[in-house]
């Protein structure tokens, strides 16, 4: 079925449909884990027709307490550096993978967003500090420790805007991060 026959005309430029599409060939598995960003990476995969294939769902854990309880971010790490954090965005990653999996099986893919939306600073952070999070189950990365956690890995970005820019701004680089990082970009 043709783009123009499925009611959906992708363009070139698409990368969310492109992410989605990836996801679909190689059979895999996506959970979100979102701060800053609220929920707008959720429903920026599931904008895309036959994301249910791949998205297994999204928790918004935008209470730091939420990060330690629902995702086992460490206690010790938040108390220490604050949400906003290189190690914080990976522990996102990993534990949405996990509270997300399926019939006992995680995720194959974990992704976290964790920063500064402005306007104000927080913890001695301007806005436009931001941390992803990626994590990726065993055969689709390294895992130097051997624990059956797969590899995660943090990226931080210093954007520029208002709240609503750098919002959006992160997850056109989560989805852009993640393509890159799973070979298709």
């Amino acid at each position: 079925m043709s783009a123009e026959t499925s009611g959906r005309m992708p363009r070139a430029d698409d990368t969310t449909t492109l992410l989605i599409e990836l996801l679909t060939r190689r059979a895999l598995r996506v959970a979100v884990a979102e701060s800053l960003t609220g929920g707008l990476v959720v429903a920026e995969l599931t904008s895309v027709p036959g994301a249910s294939l791949v998205v297994s769902g999204g928790i918004v854990a935008y209470d730091t307490a939420v990060k330690r309880s629902l995702l086992g971010v460490d206690a010790a790490l938040l108390d220490r550096e604050g949400p906003v954090h290189p190690e914080v965005a990976r522990q996102m990653a990993r534990g949405v993978r996990a509270a997300l999996a399926i019939a006992g099986s995680p995720a194959d893919v974990g992704l976290a967003t964790t920063g500064v939306a402005g306007p104000d600073w927080q913890g001695g952070r301007p806005p436009g500090t931001v941390f992803l999070g990626l994590s990726f189950g065993d055969g689709l990365g390294d895992d130097p420790e051997g624990r059956g956690q797969g590899d995660a890995e943090s990226i931080e970005l210093a954007l520029t805007g208002d709240r609503a820019e750098i919002r959006r701004a992160t997850v056109r680089a989560l989805v852009e991060h993640t393509l890159r990082r799973l070979g298709a970009g």
